[in-house]
């Protein structure tokens, strides 16, 4: 296909020329424009397979330096600092009594009965508080409630 599109160029140029000017021999003229045409072509071809070579040599590098990054990376610490972070601005956004509770229940090991006595109020309070603390942790949690699932499960 390359070769007839410089053929019918050639011709063309060799038409357009002859419109303006008497060439005689034409064929020496036609092969005179051929050849550059083709030399043209074949240097073009070059020039497009060095820049082809250059993006894949890019894109490779580009490539190893992800797979290295991927490889060395541990999902369960990129997934921790965010849970992590997560779980603190949900805790700081809970109403004051609330987070309390819930502190004390999770990371305070302290029993409800405990909890009741000490914030001076029911048990069925105590569960209040923990359940609406719980809620708002599993929706702001939602996207991550399967790898929290695989994290416990699988270890």
């Amino acid at each position: 296909m390359a070769a007839e599109d410089i053929v019918s160029e050639a011709l063309i140029k060799l038409w357009e020329r002859m419109k303006r000017e008497t060439i005689d021999p034409v064929r020496p003229y036609l092969f005179t424009i051929l050849k550059n045409s083709a030399l043209d072509y074949l240097k073009h071809q070059t020039v497009k397979k060095e820049v082809y070579n250059s993006m894949a040599v890019a894109l490779n590098r580009e490539l190893e330096i992800r797979t290295n990054a991927l490889e060395s990376s541990d999902p369960n610490d990129i997934f921790s600092i965010e849970i992590e972070h997560i779980i603190g601005t949900t805790l700081n956004s809970l109403p004051e009594r609330t987070r309390e509770i819930f502190i004390l229940s999770r990371f305070g090991d302290k029993s409800h009965k405990e909890i009741a006595t000490l914030m001076n109020i029911s048990v069925k309070g105590v569960d209040y508080h923990i359940l609406q603390a719980v809620k708002e942790l599993r929706s702001n949690l939602k996207d991550y409630l399967p790898f929290l699932f695989a994290l416990t499960f699988l270890k």
